[in-house]
């Protein structure tokens, strides 16, 4: 079904693989004789490389500097990153930035909140010249593909899942402060990530659909990082065999394999999608070279993958749904037991076993949406299945959100909406709540199954602390419909006889041309921008110091944190142009004494700022001085920086948020030590919030939660560029252990000295 290439891959005509072993070479120089060229120049070949080259501005393409083409941003990251940009000197949006509306769309929660931001939005759209979409037109990532994507291009996006490679674009998800940069003329830093080619071969059964392919996938990449921070590049005389919507369900999810992006070779189909969006002058055609040479292979038969599952509380934790019908009490108890791991053992009475009824998987929801699930071609097939049947009326509901309303308005003229409804389904707007806890919240220990893109856990709405669990596996579409016709017995697509009618889609785009503010190239800098009352300025951040001084206030042992763990979603979205007001939900589900133990750090800091010395008064902070001055005699505690730092063994899978990072910052939040970090664009967010990214190496942990940490000379180890620096426990005995900070960018490094992106930005000017 799925497998992995141990080490690089020659790529001959787009056809061809031959693996890097011992024999290649001798196998490439009988193929190509004299046309045979090195792995370097042939890695110059791959799709991947090509666009990034067309985009960097350094002049090495070992050192990037990437320039995008197109911005985006939705409701819960566009006002902190415009209001970065403004206290930055921003002047105008210098390329195309369209202002989504597709997570806070619920405006009665948070009284005016969520409302006020929007009109933020289109005020700063009309002022400094972007797009602005309303609420339940579209969400981010459909309205990106139907108007925003183009061959060759690049957008970045301030949402992890912004992947638009099926379209022959290179997207990239990154924290708000990497748009800030692209605001201000500023470039995106990375080194030339590695490529992977994602090789498919035949063709999809009947009722597989782009879900299943994705958790294959993701089932077999995630946890051994075989495409982590990599570009993903889909080839092969399967992708033929997909339409561009199947397509588009399994790009969005590479997101899910921790990859930095994703690219496919676009072909007539993709040029018949620009067409019907009245676009194909952004069509392009887009193969790999001759001979292209990539880091990995992942080959993917799509002939032989199954239904997928990806069981609570993660995306790669799937199975197939046979397997899982089959085996039902001991898959259950396997994920009960890996489950206890991120709910903290006993805090929650979690439990699946409880809804195997008569033998089989009784799922109490279904639900359908967002930029994975709310495809046309996802819903049309689903009302196929669902075709003069009923949901029943127990505890089992099904709930379907089209990704935008051209796609809701040709479902309506189809005659599947009418379907869907008559079996007992509701039909909502173009909203990504289900996929962050803000929409179907699931019954406490209910167990829902989704076309969306994650499955965290305390992502879907459950408060741990609070007693309250729910469960969230991820499926196809099709499968959905399939257990919604089984009135809630988890069954899988191919199990059921149906005759798929694959309608054509037709784009009506007066829709968008009626509602959406269009104001590139427009901006008007007499535009007052509007400020509801929630909307508050960033805190002002100091500059670091020689010296410094943490306290450690949390301590996650999880193999894995997510960005909703560090920040929860659901009801803190309506607090999200409020840092202070947001800070408080920090690590509130994980770690809820996180908060009160941070602000008491923070409290020390703000009296030595005001000039008090941090050794007058009592304390563990003041008894850590008093202990590092025998060392240290000649430290100046008055001039030593006080934050407090979380250790986790691997933060920031997830979300692109950059609030994951920021809401620490505002509490006081000096670093982060770990292992490793789970993506880049939760490193890059600590750095442009200015904190270290500190890396413990491999080993015993020496410091325990309430330890006071003190690390000199940081200053002097940033602008001598060192890698690693000494540190000391303070409260065991001044125990010396090593800190790394990996490498960065020059930029980066004086981010972290001025204190933060804002503060950086403020002395250029």
């Amino acid at each position: 079904m799925i497998s992995l290439s141990k080490g690089g891959a020659w790529l001959i005509n787009g056809k061809e693989v031959i693996e890097a072993n011992g024999e290649a070479e001798a196998l490439l120089q009988s193929k190509l004789g004299s046309k045979a060229i090195a792995k370097e120049e042939a890695a110059k070949n791959t799709m991947a490389y090509r666009i990034l080259e067309a985009h960097n501005t350094s002049g090495n393409m070992q050192k990037l500097q990437i320039k995008f083409d197109r911005l985006t941003s939705h409701d819960i990251t566009f006002v902190g990153i415009i209001q970065t940009a403004r206290a930055s000197g921003l002047e105008k949006f210098p390329v195309p930035y369209v202002l989504t509306n597709c997570h806070n769309s619920l405006c009665a929660v948070g009284g005016t909140i969520n409302e006020d931001d929007h009109m933020f939005g289109l005020s700063c759209a009309k002022k400094y010249g972007g797009v602005y979409v309303p609420p339940h037109q579209a969400v981010i990532h459909q309205y990106a593909r139907e108007m925003l994507a183009g061959c060759g291009k690049m957008i970045l996006g301030s949402d992890s899942h912004t992947r638009y490679g099926a379209l022959g674009t290179m997207a990239i998800g990154e924290g708000g402060p990497e748009l800030v940069k692209q605001l201000l003329n500023r470039t995106y830093d990375i080194n030339m990530p590695g490529v992977i080619g994602v090789y498919l071969t035949g063709k999809p059964q009947k009722g597989v659909g782009p879900q299943d392919i994705a958790l294959a996938i993701i089932g077999e990449v995630f946890a051994n990082g075989y495409v982590n921070n990599k570009v993903m590049e889909f080839i092969g005389d399967g992708v033929d065999n997909l339409s561009v919507d199947f397509r588009i369900g399994v790009d969005v999810m590479t997101t899910e394999t921790t990859c930095l992006s994703s690219i496919w070779k676009t072909d007539t189909k993709v040029k018949d999608f620009y067409a019907i969006h009245g676009r194909v002058d952004e069509f392009e055609e887009i193969n790999p070279g001759d001979v292209a040479y990539y880091d990995g292979m992942i080959y993917v038969d799509l002939d032989k993958v199954k239904p997928m599952i990806a069981m609570p509380f993660h995306p790669s934790n799937t199975y197939t749904i046979e397997e899982l019908n089959a085996n039902l009490e001991d898959i259950l108890a396997d994920v009960e037991k890996k489950a206890l791991v991120s709910l903290d053992n006993n805090k929650v009475n979690f439990t699946l076993r409880d809804k195997i009824r008569n033998g089989r998987l009784y799922v109490e929801q279904g639900v359908i949406a967002g930029c994975a699930g709310g495809g046309f071609e996802n819903i049309c097939d689903a009302a196929d299945i669902l075709r003069g049947k009923n949901i029943g009326a127990d505890e089992f509901s099904l709930s379907v959100y089209p990704a935008s309303q051209p796609v809701f308005m040709e479902l309506v003229k189809n005659g599947a909406v009418a379907d869907l409804m008559a079996t007992g389904a509701t039909i909502r707007t173009a909203f990504c709540g289900p996929c962050f806890g803000a929409g179907d919240v699931p019954a406490n220990r209910g167990l829902s199954i989704r076309h969306s893109t994650r499955n965290f856990p305390n992502r879907e709405g459950s408060k741990v602390t609070n007693g309250q669990i729910a469960s969230v596996a991820l499926m196809d579409a099709r499968s959905i419909a399939a257990t919604a016709a089984n009135k809630g017995y988890l069954t899988a697509a191919t199990d059921i006889d149906v005759n798929f009618t694959k309608p054509k889609y037709f784009f009506d785009k007066s829709i968008y041309e009626n509602r959406v503010y269009n104001g590139v190239g427009k901006a008007d800098p007499s535009v007052e921008v509007k400020f509801g009352p929630g909307i508050v300025d960033w805190p002002k951040m100091s500059a670091l110091t020689d010296n410094i001084m943490l306290q450690v206030v949390s301590v996650i042992h999880d193999p894995v944190t997510t960005t909703d763990e560090l920040i929860p979603s659901g009801e803190t979205s309506s607090y999200r142009s409020n840092p202070l007001g947001l800070a408080e939900f920090t690590l509130s589900r994980k770690d809820p004494a996180y908060v009160g133990k941070a602000k008491a750090v923070k409290a020390v800091e703000v009296k030595r700022v005001a000039g008090e010395c941090p050794m007058c008064e009592g304390g563990d902070i003041a008894d850590a001085f008093k202990i590092v001055k025998e060392k240290f005699p000649e430290l100046k505690a008055t001039e030593t920086e006080i934050g407090s730092v979380i250790y986790a063994v691997k933060p920031g899978d997830g979300s692109a948020r950059e609030q994951a990072a920021s809401c620490q910052r505002v509490l006081g939040g000096l670093a982060n030590i770990a292992r490793e970090y789970a993506t880049k664009r939760y490193r890059s967010n600590l750095i442009n919030w200015g904190m270290l990214p500190f890396i413990l190496p491999e080993g015993e942990l020496v410091f325990d939660n309430g330890d006071c940490i003190f690390v000199p000379g940081v200053v002097d180890a940033l602008k001598t560029k060192a890698t690693s620096l000494k540190a000391y426990v303070v409260n065991k005995g001044m125990k010396e252990f090593e800190l790394r900070l990996g490498e960065m960018t020059d930029d980066e490094r004086d981010i972290i000295l001025k204190g933060c992106l804002i503060n950086y930005y403020n002395s250029t000017l």
